[in-house]
């Protein structure tokens, strides 16, 4: 029999849809270490470069990659879907495969997947992690909610990154009546803490997300900013090898930012102009910042996301196609984010994983 280890190693794969699963994972990690965990990180593209660039110290594996890439057409988004899903079944499989093989190769006590559908054993205690216990789809929702929580059954737990109070973040993906999921809620999840320092920027823009919508929200907030007065910080949503800066008028442009940098920038900044993905919204909560949101265009969750905040009198949003640069006016009339101070008990969510 092999000597005990002293510590246990936790896999923890992660979409890689955007940035966004992955930023919302960096403070489960920092905890994981904090505990004693050895965190073992697994993802595939932008997602896989940023954990990278931020756990430098740490194993990275790569997972197949989903394909997730929306349509320039927002109306074609929920039949690329369908075109893409026999790959992202593929995928599925092969990373479910993968999982079973890093089992005894990596000695791994323990699985938290975030969105990974197939990164499940029955060997080790594996955790689903989502906001999305709903997943909207216009006329194919049920659909949709059930085919996700087929998969969400076939893990130990399920953690949902809300409050499990009328307090939610999510409203309606996150609550779901159903007996049959064993949902704890952690309350929501940020890397950032809230720093008081002196306004430097009027607007902070943070474009994230799968291309092509990235570089066309990107290209059409380059002319738009050209119409306002304050300074900008326009952080294009790119990891690459290297941080790269630029200057153009008004506007400092950075490729990408590390986490400490953009805590810093988002406390430094008056309004934040970005994706109202649930990772960012979590972020601006915890810093209790004024937003205003553009959905990507045919993401229903986002879309519902928008709308949600709006109806509540947190953050104004608009379409894509029509946001003009005078919109921003709108967020005067809306008293932004606060948030709402929760312990997360990290030792009662990590005992799932003194099973084995």
């Amino acid at each position: 029999m092999p000597p005990e280890k002293e510590t246990k190693t936790i896999l923890i794969a992660i979409l890689n849809w955007g940035l966004g699963h992955a930023t919302r994972c960096i403070p489960i990690i920092q905890k994981l270490l904090e505990h004693h965990y050895t965190p073992l990180i697994a993802s595939d593209g932008v997602a896989l470069a940023l954990l990278k660039k931020e756990f430098p110290n740490l194993q990275h594996l790569e997972l197949p990659s989903y394909q997730i890439q929306y349509p320039q057409n927002k109306n074609h988004f929920k039949w690329k879907m369908i075109q893409k899903s026999p790959r992202m079944l593929a995928a599925i499989y092969k990373e479910n495969q993968l999982i079973k093989e890093w089992i005894p190769l990596y000695q791994i006590d323990g699985v938290i997947s975030d969105n990974r559908l197939g990164c499940y054993t029955r060997s080790k205690p594996c955790v689903y992690m989502t906001h999305q216990l709903n997943v909207f789809s216009g006329n194919t929702t049920w659909l949709s909610t059930k085919w996700h929580q087929y998969f969400i059954k076939k893990y130990d737990e399920c953690w949902v990154p809300d409050y499990e109070d009328t307090h939610t973040l999510a409203g309606k993906l996150s609550h779901h009546t159903t007996s049959k999921l064993n949902i704890k809620y952690l309350n929501p999840l940020s890397r950032f803490e809230k720093q008081h320092y002196p306004v430097r920027y009027q607007l902070l823009i943070i474009l994230s997300g799968p291309e092509p919508q990235r570089s066309m929200l990107e290209s059409k907030l380059r002319n738009e900013i050209k119409k306002y007065n304050g300074k900008i910080l326009f952080i294009q949503g790119l990891v690459t090898s290297t941080q790269t800066k630029q200057q153009l008028g008004n506007t400092t442009f950075y490729n990408y930012m590390s986490s400490s940098q953009l805590e810093r920038a988002i406390n430094e900044s008056e309004l934040v102009l970005c994706r109202s993905g649930y990772s960012s919204i979590m972020d601006l909560a915890q810093l209790e910042k004024k937003a205003f949101f553009i959905p990507t265009p045919g993401q229903f969750e986002q879309e519902y996301l928008a709308q949600h905040l709006a109806t509540n009198k947190v953050a104004p949003y608009s379409n894509q196609d029509t946001f003009t640069i005078e919109d921003l006016n709108r967020t005067a009339f809306y008293r932004g984010f606060t948030t709402i101070k929760q312990t997360t008990n990290w030792s009662d969510f990590f005992s799932v994983f003194k099973k084995t």
